[in-house]
């Protein structure tokens, strides 16, 4: 599968004015634009004034770095988030569309340049982690409320009417007692001269006609056509391609190119190249770029036998797995309650079980690439896919030798998300986009093959728990114990701002878990891994969610009572988690275990929850065998993220996250031998087949708790519901996954 463009590369217009330049617009629109530093230097020498600077700079509040209302009533709005297929463009248009009084539909939705009025999460500005509706929420509403309130009192002074006698109705404001009314983009000017409000009212939730409405994807028409313009459509002016080749071991690098002349006397080849790690070729098509550096005879050094990102020639997942099973180093509270220890030593019964997930890859769509371009005045240009603004324009600059305000950093849409696009460093072609760029003179668009891909995406980390579980006469569970040795990309990429040696990203979903079990001990080993980590799809949930839920139900055995009713009786304190339960119960037509006679033999059902990204969510499966091999029929899930803005986009994201589950469980798998990974191309690199997709069942349960994440808390109880479920059908307890790796007895 070759990564060719899906349509003629789309011409990327002037770069992307700085956050520190006015963003412009036609004469006589409201250009809420970034205000100049003189302007607000004037404005705090001058005291309170009125006017776009008159806002101070707090992060989410300034109506100026987000909104543009054109003289042809269309919006634009400039998001602190990435779309990447997750609707948050729409959601966004939805939120402050709703208080600025304009139908979503008429919203052009961009990514924001870098800047720190787009730092809402906590004064940091990514996209990802399910966060950014549930963190932006207030924000955004109260931003559209301030730019009508702005509208209105400038239609009142040119009206000569009070602002009580008006009202708003889509992108117009109304004076019904003289049957008067002014466009928004008419009243731009006047607008603009006013100082904005930011204790403006906002609208009573039971007056809302688009939040909590399943309102049209504003994106899916360029979509569906082929005009939406992603990272690998992009061009520039004088433009070369290059094509990359990195060392069949990580932490090796080219010593020598046997052919290097001979390669430059390809067609269409503009130069070849040695780059950390790897060799490139530049051309004038990325075809002909790629064929060359194929072509490419390379000397390699010797791998390196220890260092991060750094793969010995013996390394394997297997033998990493038996490290991590044979550590035997203290580890560090990530959990602790009530006195564990005591209650084994009393315990009727103690089982003991351990769990194992291998590496995953992304496996994305679009492969990865970016544009780099070294402007004559020593600025530099980079289209790059990202979810992270702000801390892609620092690396570039590291990258580049420059400081960070003299990159224009590019966001396009994301061609995939899953967390593949928080990583910067080694799995990532942008830095490689830039030294080329320096090195040729000329704008480069490095783009990796889908093998190279594979090789260099960063993984799922590998994992591994080991559980204790003590019950009582009765059966019942009185504490439980998990060792989790391994490594997480929050510790990883952000350790230093860690306040604990307990990565979260290691433990979340055997952590917190809401069950009544009054004695807990769970620690967590850091072993790091030699390859690089990174986010994948619910992080953390997405493995340690199959083993705590697996566990349980284990447990469940152990004492004689049914999966379901064992974690009813553990929430009977937990209104919120009992509601689903019941909830997915009657959304599947009742709880059942299994085996029973289903069409085409025998099935048998798994229950399991979660509680991701503050979320949570409740899961039956039910699976066949046929030929070893499972088979899942129906997953329903009973989904709980507190509100919503978009119910639609809500279940369209809890049914992909149940595909990406189900393919995890049931197929997906990186593996290592000699050094290398032997996962090359989707034919080597199983995913979820149509006819192994499940038909998904979504009732979403607005509690109104907080509002939690949509994208990844439909994930983590997949997994665990379909092993349950395998082992309800089989007898079967599968620990290591995927399942694909045991060959499942029939029923």
């Amino acid at each position: 599968m070759d990564p060719m463009p899906h349509h003629p590369a789309a011409p990327v217009g002037a770069p992307t004015l700085s956050r520190r330049r006015l963003l412009g617009s036609a004469a006589g629109a409201l250009v809420l634009g970034v205000a100049l530093p003189g302007r607000a230097v004037r404005a705090e020498a001058q005291g309170p004034a009125e006017g776009a600077g008159a806002i101070a700079p707090k992060p989410g509040t300034r109506v100026p770095a987000f909104l543009e209302i054109r003289p042809d009533g269309t919006v634009r709005f400039l998001s602190p988030f990435v779309e990447g297929g997750q609707g948050i463009a729409t959601g966004m248009a939805q939120i402050v569309g709703e208080e600025l009084d304009v139908d979503p539909a008429r919203f052009l939705v961009e990514c924001a340049p870098p800047g720190p009025d787009y730092a809402v999460v906590n004064g940091i500005r990514m996209t990802g982690g399910s966060f950014s509706t549930r963190s932006s929420y207030a924000l955004m509403r109260q931003l559209g409320a301030t730019a009508r309130d702005m509208l209105l009192r400038a239609a009142a002074a040119r009206l000569k009417v009070r602002e009580a006698e008006l009202t708003t109705r889509d992108g117009t404001v109304i004076h019904a007692a003289s049957g008067r009314s002014l466009a928004y983009g008419a009243l731009a000017t006047d607008a603009m001269a006013l100082k904005p409000n930011e204790a403006a009212s906002l609208r009573p939730p039971e007056t809302f006609r688009y939040i909590g409405r399943p309102v049209a994807r504003i994106d899916v028409r360029d979509k569906s056509t082929g005009r939406a313009v992603y990272a690998i459509d992009q061009a520039v002016e004088g433009m070369l391609y290059a094509a990359v080749a990195h060392a069949p071991h990580p932490g090796t690098e080219p010593v020598g190119i046997d052919n290097e002349a001979t390669v430059r006397a390809m067609p269409g080849v503009h130069s070849v190249h040695r780059l950390p790690g790897a060799v490139a070729v530049a051309a004038d098509s990325w075809w002909r770029a790629r064929k060359a550096v194929e072509a490419l005879s390379v000397r390699w050094s010797r791998p390196k036998p220890t260092g991060l990102d750094t793969v010995a020639a013996d390394f394997s997942s297997d033998g990493l797995l038996a490290a991590l099973k044979a550590s035997a180093e203290a580890g560090h509270v990530a959990e602790a309650e009530g006195d564990a220890g005591a209650a084994f030593a009393g315990a009727a019964k103690v089982i003991e079980a351990e769990y194992a997930a291998p590496y995953l890859a992304h496996a994305q769509l679009e492969p990865p690439s970016a544009i780099a371009r070294v402007n004559g005045d020593g600025t530099l240009d980079v289209w790059l896919p990202n979810q992270m603004p702000e801390l892609f324009q620092a690396v570039s600059a590291k990258v580049a030798g420059v400081e960070p305000d003299k990159v224009r950093l590019h966001s396009p849409m994301l061609g995939g998300f899953f967390g593949r696009h928080f990583i910067y460093e080694n799995g990532n072609p942008f830095p490689q986009a830039i030294l080329l760029a320096k090195a040729t003179g000329r704008p480069v668009k490095v783009l990796w093959s889908r093998e190279e891909e594979f090789a260099r995406d960063g993984l799922r980390p590998l994992s591994f728990s080991r559980f204790r579980a003590a019950l009582d006469a009765a059966g019942h569970p009185t504490a439980i114990e998990a060792r989790t040795v391994g490594e997480g990309p929050i510790g990883r990429y952000f350790g230093v701002l860690m306040k604990t040696p307990v990565d979260p990203s290691a433990v979340e979903g055997i952590v917190e878990k809401p069950y009544a079990i009054p004695n807990r001990r769970m620690t967590f080993t850091k072993v790091a891994h030699p390859v690089t980590i990174a986010f994948w799809r619910s992080v953390g949930h997405s493995m340690n969610d199959a083993f705590y839920e697996s566990f349980l139900d284990e447990v469940a055995q152990a004492g004689g009572h049914d999966p379901f009713d064992l974690r009813v009786a553990l929430l009977k304190d937990k209104p919120r988690h009992l509601r689903l339960l019941r909830e997915v119960a009657d959304l599947a037509g009742g709880w059942k275990r299994g085996p029973y006679e289903a069409e085409g033999g025998k099935r048998a059902r798994g229950v399991a929850l979660a509680s991701p990204f503050g979320s949570e969510t409740a899961t039956i499966a039910e699976v066949s065998v046929a030929e070893g091999e499972a088979r899942v029929h129906n997953l329903w899930i009973a989904f709980d993220p507190g509100s919503v803005v978009n119910p639609a986009i809500v279940k369209a994201q809890v049914e992909s996250a149940a595909a990406l589950g189900t393919s995890s469980v049931l197929f997906e798998q990186v593996v290592y031998r000699d050094g290398v990974r032997q996962s090359q191309n989707f034919d080597t690199y199983p995913i979820l087949r149509r006819e192994h997709m499940p038909a998904v069942h979504v009732r979403i349960v607005e509690s109104g708790a907080p509002m939690g994440g949509v994208g990844e808390p439909g994930l983590p109880g997949v997994p665990p519901a379909i092993l349950n479920a395998v082992a309800a059908l089989t007898g079967q307890r599968v620990r290591t996954l995927p399942i694909a790796n045991t060959r499942l007895a029939g029923a």
